[in-house]
């Protein structure tokens, strides 16, 4: 979908975005970036519209949330089904998201929350139902992320 590369500008809106979208404005950006907040919006809608910027989700603790028990499913899929698979394992109950990976074992990646242990047999059961194979769980203790640095962090002036 990409019909023009993104310029540094381009970067910098997407660098501020994705350190907090929610409290970041394009007002806000104006006084870290080099252009007006009209620019600005008119980029986001630009990035938005060419699918670059896919939506908005939040960060949810699923902990503070009721769901303390986040699982890391590593499976294989038969490489000719892994995209089905995948798509059919984001649909199940308690499955909050589900990687794809370019490999022929553990192609496949499935984070699951609940808050017991009855909920956590039940999707191990669906997942292998679906015709994965699941090669190892582990109980996720924290997941740490931080925005691409090569995202116009350079130009974002810090105050």
């Amino acid at each position: 979908m990409l019909t023009d590369a993104l310029d540094e500008l381009d970067f910098g809106i997407l660098h501020l975005l994705q350190e907090d979208a929610r409290h970041t404005s394009p007002v806000d950006m104006q006084e870290l970036l080099p252009v007006s907040d009209t620019t600005i919006r008119n980029r986001i809608e630009k990035l938005e519209e060419r699918e670059i910027i896919e939506g908005y989700v939040p960060l949810i603790d699923y902990e503070k949330s009721g769901f303390p028990l986040r699982i890391k499913f590593i499976c294989t899929a038969p490489v000719k089904e892994r995209e089905t698979l995948a798509e059919e394992a984001l649909e199940l109950h308690n499955v909050v998201d589900v990687e794809e990976l370019l490999s022929a074992r553990e192609n496949i990646r499935i984070l699951v929350v609940t808050n017991h242990s009855e909920d956590l047999h039940d999707v191990t059961e669906r997942i292998s139902d679906l015709g994965l194979t699941i090669e190892r769980e582990g109980l996720v203790r924290r997941i740490h992320r931080r925005p691409f640095n090569h995202f116009g962090e350079h130009m974002v002036s810090k105050k």
